[in-house]
């Protein structure tokens, strides 16, 4: 095991740059002069931080390569030239290249596109295409954009290449999306179609400026972060395409049985004799001439008489006259957004005795199970692709640190010391491997009693080499010839003293600083017991509990006593909140303490409430007020600090909240393009004779606020359904637009959503992991606490007078100042002061303790 590690650590050479190339490790050691051993979480660090940086410049490869970095160009070797003219020795490549992989360079492209999407947002569009003035001030920037992307694309054309070659332009995914946007940019600018002329004279391609609302996509292209995670989401489309292929066939399949069924059955309504549909309620619904025993519609209204001239609920849009209306209205069962009315519509038109043997399986079947697939897909890949990082990650480590050991063995100032502990780590690491299956087979099996044996050596040694009291130093008597500290089992000699000589040390010990100190020590060691007893737990358990219950009591119209029986209940739990805080302070000590994120958050909470009850006096009725009032809702969150799972479970969600940041702004990325998009469609278009819609695409705000509603699946089909009527309805070729809110509940609705909320269940599963460092730590402080006891001073010994020198007193004193987790005041210095006052005198040591 160890010479196939080594050969796979020397073996790096090819796959990572070497430790002594790189000068991580090198320098580590070089700069660490006065150090006699270097910590492995160091190297850790560094081998984490190389191998982040590795995996930074992979994810740059394959379709989110922007071709930067690697492009061919920067080896000794001959490449291909750019364009058949320019070769690699070219002035003007070279400088393009340069340009182009320009820090600055950068920072003015993403500048630029930000700039561009801030100028898209700010146009307002107007019905019959009217323009403000702002919008025409807005227009004349498009040409300096065009000119900034147009200079950059000549630039990357002349560095990479344009097609032929490996690394070349159009070899990158997001490349050809860049070239397609400034293609159609430059298009829309020529004057193919004459203003106000026929249009039959020329090409009009004015609709190609929708294509500007992608620019805001070269911000991934510009953003490292954001590549690797797009990229994640198109690998995970592999399993999501079989999925999308199976609830594509459920829908045809369920559109055929509908197209049997419900054909042309939406478009009879009841009309009066002047012809018009007669409006029992806010829209007309379909009815029937068949027996109300069946459970259809009869017109009921005098003089009104169903007719088949109605062109169907919603514009004509829902219906089952052909496969394409009716796959479109099975999407919009499925998706559970309006299927309630349309199988109410079937009832009315045919009656309602078998449509629920139509409408349940469609719903169970390709809402509850299919649609439902794609979660449980997203949330798998998460889970793989998260294992996979990890044993790459650790492979990588591993790799880092044997290499940076090897470099350590090799220098000539390395001590046998040094080469004895790393080998041994070494060992102790492939037997951990070993007995965990991880990296690498097995190549050696020791006995378990060898390893129990080995472990207990190893546990020998950890215990010689730690500072340890003898628990039974505290129980020596008057007379002990010897007390031996236990690590370095040094004897300190006592001595017989006289009873007078006892009572002066009695008095000194009284008056001394270190009596004092042990003291507070074994009261903070008593409160710490406290803080952590069952009961306490309860107790504040409770008092959150009461405390909630009486800021949700208050409400409009409560009686003056029972608000000034909150107002004082308030100060009451404020009280005892407060105390509990400095309780936990004193007893766990203020480092300590505010080391938990919990209890920071909870003496925020405190903080607040107390200002707001101080600013309540002062300034009653203000809207800071309210404001301060609203964190005493906070309190209810206290509990995390206390129930474990609880707490778990809300570390996991924050950490999934960082884990997602980048996901975040792609999200934001998503709604802002489609926002754009549909400015540039349906902007100015949702103007309507009887009404004007709260949803609309006129202005960047309400557009943004449109497609969050679509992305959150309420109401999605009527925005549908009044942009399909604003293009000219089911036979004005407005059918078309309904790609843009499928395309929209797709990709945004049932990908990007779900990936946020497989991120969350990946971490869910986790979240016992993340409090394994947490669990550690109150292990090790029940540690100490055992210690501090074993440590604590004996009244026993005062009321006997044992007869504890002062050197021994002093010794003490300086170790328990030394491994005291709670610090404490320093011994008095063992000389005189101004030549007076000796250590021991009385009065110095009742100063001092002040």
């Amino acid at each position: 095991m160890m010479s196939r590690r080594r050969s796979r650590a020397g073996s790096l050479a090819h796959l990572n740059p070497s430790p002594t190339a790189s000068g991580g490790y090198s320098n580590l050691r070089n700069s660490s002069t006065k150090m006699h051993h270097i910590g492995i979480d160091q190297i850790a660090r560094l081998a984490a931080e190389e191998a982040r940086k590795e995996q930074q410049r992979q994810a740059q490869e394959g379709f989110g390569a922007i071709g930067r970095k690697s492009g061919g160009l920067g080896g000794k070797e001959k490449g291909p030239s750019s364009l058949f003219i320019f070769s690699e020795e070219n002035i003007i490549r070279r400088n393009a290249k340069a340009i182009i992989e320009w820090g600055p360079f950068e920072f003015f492209i993403l500048v630029t596109i930000i700039l561009n999407c801030v100028v898209l947002a700010m146009e307002q569009h107007l019905p019959k295409n009217d323009k403000k003035p702002m919008s025409e001030k807005l227009e004349k920037t498009e040409p300096i954009f065009m000119a900034i992307f147009c200079i950059e694309c000549v630039l990357k054309v002349i560095a990479f290449g344009f097609v032929m070659h490996k690394g070349s332009y159009l070899r990158s995914g997001w490349n050809i999306m860049d070239f397609i946007v400034v293609v159609t940019g430059v298009l829309t600018m020529m004057p193919f179609s004459p203003s106000g002329g026929d249009k039959s004279e020329g090409v009009d391609l004015r609709t190609l400026r929708a294509v500007r609302v992608l620019r805001p996509l070269k911000l991934v292209s510009g953003i490292p972060s954001l590549q690797v995670v797009l990229k994640s989401i198109l690998c995970a489309m592999a399993p999501l395409l079989q999925i999308g292929l199976l609830v594509l066939f459920a829908i045809v399949i369920f559109a055929i049985i509908g197209l049997e069924f419900y054909s042309s059955a939406f478009h009879a309504a009841c009309y009066n004799e002047f012809g018009e549909i007669v409006n029992l309620s806010e829209k007309p619904f379909p009815c029937s001439n068949k027996s109300a025993s069946t459970g259809a519609y009869n017109c009921d209204v005098p003089g009104a008489i169903c007719l088949s001239q109605w062109i169907g609920p919603n514009y004509g849009i829902t219906s089952f006259d052909n496969i394409a209306f009716a796959m479109i209205t099975v999407f919009q069962c499925i998706t559970m957004e309006g299927w309630t009315t349309i199988m109410y519509y079937t009832n009315d038109s045919l009656g309602s005795t078998y449509n629920w043997a139509y409408f349940i399986p469609l719903i169970v079947l390709g809402s509850f199970f299919m649609l439902n697939l794609v979660l449980g897909v997203l949330s798998g890949e998460f889970a793989k692709e998260r294992m996979q990082q990890i044993n790459r990650e650790l492979e990588g480590y591993i790799e880092w640190i044997f290499a940076a050991e090897d470099v350590i063995l090799q220098e000539e100032r390395t001590t046998d010391e040094e080469r004895v502990t790393i080998m041994e780590a070494r060992r102790r690491a492939n037997k951990m491997i070993q007995k965990e299956g991880g990296i690498g087979k097995q190549t050696s099996v020791e006995t378990e009693e060898e390893e129990e044996e080995e472990d207990g050596e190893e546990y020998d040694n950890d215990q010689d080499d730690d500072l340890v009291v003898d628990n039974r130093l505290g129980n020596n008597r008057l007379g002990a010839d010897n007390m031996y500290i236990n690590s370095h089992t040094l004897p300190i000699r006592g001595r017989i003293d006289s009873s007078a000589d006892v009572g002066k040390k009695m008095t000194v010990l009284f008056f001394s600083s270190s009596f004092w100190h042990r003291k507070m020590r074994r009261i903070r060691v008593c409160l710490r017991h406290v803080v952590k007893s069952q009961i306490f737990y309860w107790s504040v358990i409770t008092l959150v509990f009461l405390n909630t219950v009486c800021v949700a009591s208050e409400h409009y119209g409560q009686p003056e006593w029972f608000t000034e029986f909150l107002k004082y209940a308030e100060f009451t739990f404020l009280a005892i909140f407060i105390s509990e805080m400095l309780i936990k302070i004193f007893a766990m000590g203020y480092r300590t303490y505010f080391t938990s994120k919990f209890n920071r958050f909870d003496c925020i909470v405190i903080v607040g409430s107390a200002i707001e009850v101080v600013w309540a006096e002062v300034k009653g009725g203000s809207f800071g007020i309210s404001v301060l009032r609203a964190l005493r809702l906070l309190r209810i969150f206290k509990l995390t600090s206390y129930w474990l799972s609880l707490r778990n479970l809300v570390r996991s969600l924050l950490h999934s909240m960082r884990s997602i940041i980048s996901l975040l702004f792609l999200l934001f990325l998503f709604i802002v393009i489609f926002a754009l998009l549909g400015m540039q469609l349906f902007g100015g278009k949702f103007n309507f004779q009887n009404y004007h819609p709260y949803t609309h695409f006129d202005t960047f705000p309400i557009a943004l606020i449109t497609v969050f509603q679509i992305l959150t699946g309420e109401d999605w089909n009527e925005v549908m359904y009044l942009a399909i009527e604003s293009q000219g309805g089911i036979y004005g070729g407005g059918m078309v637009y309904c790609i843009y809110f499928i395309v929209l509940v797709l990709f945004g609705n049932y990908t990007l959503l779900n990936v946020f909320l497989a991120i969350a269940v990946d971490n869910l599963a986790n979240a016992q992991e993340l409090t394994a460092a947490d669990e550690a730590d109150e292990k090790a402080n029940e540690m100490y606490d055992e210690e501090d006891e074993s440590l604590g001073f004996d009244e026993r010994d005062l009321e006997i007078g044992a007869g504890i020198d002062a050197e021994l007193t002093r010794e003490l004193d300086e170790f328990d100042e030394e491994d005291s987790p709670f610090g404490g005041p320093k011994p008095i210095v063992p000389y005189s002061s101004m030549f007076i006052l000796s250590p021991t005198n009385p009065f110095r040591c009742l100063v001092h303790s002040v």
